[in-house]
């Protein structure tokens, strides 16, 4: 049981949360060997100090108040065999969510947000807080390193409509790391556990954690990390099957993923990586035996992956039927942003960046594409422009379809441009259809020379993961690598 900072009382287990006011943290760690296992009072950023690394210097004993454990239980209930949508950044605007609600997508989280700049009321990341309507059950994602901004943070996300708050321990960026966060915190996972327990201890949300496997390989460390979480009360940890070094250059590790749901069968365990298709979504959560997978590249090229992972079947969508999906997500983003010049002006943030995802989307049935997918994940996996497995030509293509095929940076602001001018589908595709008879050929050759397009042996292929000509650093740019936070 938890003493409280003044250390004259002890809090019983409830079944409830506790009183606002106990807003501090406790230590709830002591190294094997210790004759007192009291716990006191520590600093409040957990990062700070040192952490012994030596096999059987330091563990983590805690064991969560039942209240937490309650909520916990329900939690994974609700979210078991879901196809979550992975945190994304610039990808996880509300009229983006909100399209994924259309097809089907029922856990969804929002853009990560850093804390301190989140409580001191900037206006960007407030933003993040917002839910979209239908959300429900929306994640808001922070990135903190105290248990006192992380309290503030739930706070926050619970006034918002959030139904848990996620910590992102994974993201692997030098500009959430050098402040201590994202995948540094997975550095001292007794640190981490720390903080966890004490957010969760107080926080009327589910408290939920997403990881990568360590910072490279030679510093794996997941499985430690996910036990001292499992016992901090964390109500499920998403694990991205990768290191922090690796980004997304290499096959996300399932097998650790699957493990890790075998050896913690009480806790919710998330996988996450390389889904892109209905049948890979599938597989992964029956042969991992996870509560649950995540998507987040897959989803931004086919948001109506929700769908088809609910139906169980590829809905191959015609390049008229794709056109009318865009659309509708041009609609979300007038209808969010405003139908005036301004509001083009912000939604422009976003919506010629959606079609450098979009314009990846390829025909993948199952019965071509299945067996491949169990070698090698299809988003990782570099695509032609046409593949006559499915019957395609590039002649038998239309200059629309071809367009909207297009890697080429200018060709997707057109896009963009066409879709946010057309009254309907039909003046949309005829847009479409003139604008790629005029200039997608030099388009697409500028691509072959090396002006923009993916590169499978650089985390390419239809996800992307860094590709050249979508740059620029910090927030919003382009590239797998700052795309889903963690």
């Amino acid at each position: 049981m938890l003493s409280q900072l003044s250390g004259r009382t002890k809090r019983p287990c409830c079944s409830r949360p506790p009183p606002p006011a106990a807003r501090r943290c406790w230590r709830v760690c002591r190294r094997s060997g210790d004759t007192d296992s009291s716990q006191v009072a520590v600093d409040d950023d957990v990062t700070t100090g040192s952490e012994p690394t030596t096999s059987g210097q330091a563990d983590f004993e805690y064991e969560a108040p039942d209240w937490v454990c309650t909520r916990n239980a329900t939690f994974a209930q609700q979210l078991r065999g879901k196809l979550v949508l992975a945190p994304l950044t610039k990808g996880g605007n509300v009229p983006f969510r909100r399209l994924c609600l259309h097809f089907g997508c029922e856990v969804t989280m929002s853009e990560m947000s850093f804390s301190k700049p989140l409580l001191k009321g900037d206006r960007v990341e407030r933003a993040r807080l917002y839910k979209a309507p239908g959300e429900s059950m929306f994640g808001f994602q922070v990135a903190c390193k105290t248990i006192a901004d992380g309290i503030a943070a739930s706070k926050l996300a619970k006034e918002a409509g959030a139904q848990f708050l996620d910590i992102n321990c994974g993201c692997p960026i030098h500009e959430a790391t050098r402040r201590g966060m994202g995948s540094a915190m997975l550095r001292k996972p007794r640190a981490l556990a720390k903080m966890v327990a004490g957010i969760a201890a107080e926080s009327e949300l589910p408290v939920t954690v997403k990881v990568r496997l360590g910072e490279n390989d030679k510093k794996i460390n997941v499985d430690t990390v996910v036990r001292f979480l499992e016992r901090a009360g964390a109500a499920a940890v998403t694990v991205h099957g990768r290191t922090a070094e690796q980004r997304y250059k290499k096959v996300a590790d399932w097998g650790r993923v699957a493990e890790l749901a075998r050896t913690h069968p009480s806790l919710a365990i998330i996988g996450n990586g390389d889904i892109l298709t209905h049948y890979e979504a599938s597989a992964r959560l029956a042969e991992s035996g996870c509560t649950a997978v995540m998507a987040g590249r897959g989803a931004l090229i086919k948001p109506w992956l929700f769908q088809e992972f609910k139906e169980g079947r590829e809905l191959l969508l015609t390049t008229s039927d794709r056109v009318g999906v865009y659309r509708l997500l041009v609609s979300y983003m007038k209808e969010h942003f405003g139908d005036d010049e301004w509001g083009r002006r912000k939604a422009w943030y976003f919506f010629p960046w959606h079609f450098d995802f979009l314009t990846r989307y390829r025909p993948l049935p199952e019965e071509v594409y299945g067996p491949q997918s169990r070698e090698h994940p299809l988003i990782l996996t570099r695509q032609d422009l046409t593949d006559p497995r499915v019957g395609e030509t590039p002649e038998a293509l239309s200059w629309a379809e071809r367009l909207l095929r297009c890697e080429h940076p200018d060709a997707h602001g057109a896009i963009a441009e066409a879709l946010w001018e057309a009254g309907s589908d039909a003046e949309a595709m005829a847009a479409l259809e003139r604008i790629g008879a005029e200039s997608v050929v030099g388009w697409e050759e500028a691509v072959r020379a090396g002006a923009g397009g993916g590169d499978a042996s650089r985390g390419g292929g239809l996800g992307g993961g860094e590709r050249s000509g979508r740059g620029g650093k910090g927030r919003g740019g382009g590239g797998g690598e700052e795309l889903e936070r963690g």
